[in-house]
């Protein structure tokens, strides 16, 4: 476990970057201490993992299409593999994509398939299966991954196990692309994903969309070296935070996500227990607003907004801290390319009160919040509503249901409570969330800017660091004081889990050692 830091008083696992860079900034090593890394059992096979989440609805498929939320990621990682993995250090490293070659300009790509590899049906991994699997969102899709790879020209078969990709434009990051997770690769031709064939670790033995899915490990030796060890899988859906909690100190599942920050440091003085933790890192949680409608073409009423939070209560109080400030663009300040120079928005009543003043509106504001969305975003919004009130803006705050909120709620309201998760690379979390204007399904604040998607397109290209740096810092502004999200926290990441369980790094990217532990996993 090379990349962690374990404080064994207070149970509590660091990500080692996240120590050099400035874990002491939100206070936990200088309270903690650090001390060196645990050792960890040999891998091997066996035992059921169980895993209680947060994440998920009745309304889940194993249609990668269709992933919104950790439920339907971390099942889907069991039953297949992507073409490129990010690695515990942040590297983009060969998945069923085994190596990769490029020419200058970041434009011709060749790709080398992984030989050897077989489908739960017993069919061969080839070209022909990476390519239809590639263009499942390319073209007329709805596919959130889409404009991610907006800019491939054609994807073409040299051999059985070889395959080369054309740009129109080049992007120097298209491996870390090629590794979101609705990337799976399916058989040629494949469409029926309530029967998974895949090349994971696992099988589905039973799915209840919002209750449970169970997983069996396939017979022999699994492709990928001391992984897939469980015997079986068992996810639990549990949307409550104090009942994930409960469920882990009884001893009814083996690992927790999205840990209560108000409760972390209880539980982890719990001697059979670990929490694990990453911060600067985890979901970027926001309020996202039209910016094609009223009142949200005004400039001024979305200044306004993102003026008149109070992020810093919200961090303290909704978050305990675990979270730091965001700036409503989802770049956090432990991704490459963060600008610490750019304008910040913050609290400021005065700002909030001329921006208003000088919108002209008047009325109130309807924010749509859930903790279907986000555990925390109806305290956020209530604290949200408060700072308002003192600059004279009155928010019509509305708690709608949980059940299905992804799919009658976010990008169909012009308000509402979304979280981003963290993505490998800042081009990747611009190009999922705010670029590519309405032919993007999930820019969901219709956020479109020439300037932004101009800077954004040589930086994908540009070798020398320094210009590089200038051109994202320039999107980083672009977006915060254009786009409709008031971005206000950027938290921790948060699991917990027995001290059994081994195998869980965390990771820069997603919760559960990057949405693997049950791949990665096994028990002591």
């Amino acid at each position: 476990m090379a990349n962690v830091e374990h404080n064994s008083d207070a149970g509590i696992i660091l990500d080692r970057r996240q120590i050099i860079l400035g874990a002491s900034a939100v206070g936990l090593a200088s309270t903690l201490g650090v001390s060196p890394a645990m050792a960890q059992s040999a891998p091997k096979k066996g035992g059921t993992l169980r895993m209680g989440m947060e994440g998920g609805s009745p309304s889940d498929s194993l249609d990668p299409l269709t992933y919104a939320d950790s439920i339907p990621i971390n099942m889907s990682l069991m039953l297949w593999n992507n073409l490129v993995e990010v690695g515990d250090n942040g590297d983009a490293t060969g998945e069923l994509f085994e190596s990769w070659e490029v020419k200058p300009g970041a434009a011709d790509w060749v790709f080398n398939v992984r030989k050897g590899i077989t489908f739960t049906s017993g069919k061969t991994l080839d070209a022909d299966d990476v390519i239809y699997s590639i263009n499942m969102h390319r073209g007329e899709t709805k596919s959130p991954a889409k404009a991610l790879l907006a800019d491939i020209k054609d994807v073409k078969k040299l051999s059985a196990t070889q395959v080369q990709i054309t740009m129109n434009k080049g992007n120097v990051d298209l491996p870390f692309n090629l590794s979101d997770y609705h990337i799976i690769v399916v058989p040629n031709g494949f469409k029926d994903f309530s029967k998974p064939d895949g090349t994971g670790a696992f099988t589905l033995e039973e799915f209840q969309p919002g209750v449970r899915a169970v997983f069996k490990r396939k017979s022999g030796n699994y492709w990928k070296p001391n992984r897939g060890n469980f015997d079986r899988v068992e996810l639990i859906y549990i949307g409550d935070a104090n009942q994930r909690t409960t469920a882990l100190q009884t001893g009814t599942v083996d690992i927790i996500n999205r840990v209560n920050p108000k409760t972390a440091a209880l539980l982890a003085k719990n001697a059979a227990l670990k929490v694990s933790r990453t911060p600067g890192m985890g979901n970027r949680f926001c309020f996202v607003a039209h910016t094609d409608k009223d009142p949200f073409t005004n400039r001024d009423v979305m200044m306004a907004l993102k003026y008149g939070i109070d992020r810093q209560k919200i961090v303290d109080n909704v978050y305990s801290g675990f979270a730091s400030i965001g700036n409503d663009n989802c770049v956090g300040p432990k991704m490459k390319f963060y600008n610490p120079n750019q304008p910040m928005n913050r609290f400021d009543l005065d700002k909030a009160k001329f921006h208003y003043k000088k919108s002209g509106h008047s009325g109130a504001i309807e924010l749509q919040v859930s903790e279907g969305a986000f555990s925390g975003a109806t305290d956020a919004g209530q604290i949200f509503q408060e700072s308002l009130s003192k600059a004279g803006i009155n928010m019509d705050l509305k708690r709608v249901s949980g059940d299905g909120y992804w799919d009658n709620v976010w990008l169909k309201q012009p308000f509402c409570a979304v979280y981003w998760g963290n993505r490998p690379t800042i081009d990747n979390q611009f190009t999922s969330t705010f670029y590519g204007g309405k032919s993007n399904p999930w820019n969901d604040s219709h956020f479109e800017n020439a300037e932004f998607s101009k800077a954004l397109e040589a930086a994908r290209v540009e070798i020398d660091a320094k210009k590089r740096q200038d051109l994202y810092s320039r999107c980083q502004e672009l977006v915060s004081q254009n786009a409709g999200m008031v971005n206000y926290a950027v938290q921790d990441y948060l699991d917990a889990h027995t001290t059994k369980l081994q195998g869980l790094v965390p990771s820069g990217r997603y919760d559960f050692g990057d949405a693997r532990i049950a791949e990665k996993g096994w028990f002591a």
